[in-house]
């Protein structure tokens, strides 16, 4: 699965477990996705490390790493393509 593939199934993701009143593809690839970008908070990140887990059958283990893979939509979707060639 490529990047192009993954976005808007992680902008999907990311619009319907937080249950956020924007179109997913409004949101930009490079945007953070917390802080000044989506405002995101923890019990969101939270809410997507399991929205991850059952989409995409992987496991979020590392805190570190998870900040990492929070950073964006891409950010997001690299993680994932590693997780699932690992």
């Amino acid at each position: 699965m490529t990047k192009e593939d993954l976005r808007p199934r992680v902008k999907d993701l990311i619009v319907r477990r937080l249950k956020l009143e924007i179109d997913p593809q409004t949101i930009d690839n490079s945007a953070p996705l917390f802080g000044e970008g989506l405002g995101l908070d923890s019990i969101d990140a939270l809410e997507l490390v399991l929205g991850l887990e059952q989409e995409f059958g992987i496991k979020v283990e590392d805190e570190e790493v998870g900040v990492k893979a929070f950073a964006s939509v891409d950010a997001l979707c690299d993680f994932i393509e590693k997780k699932k060639t690992a």
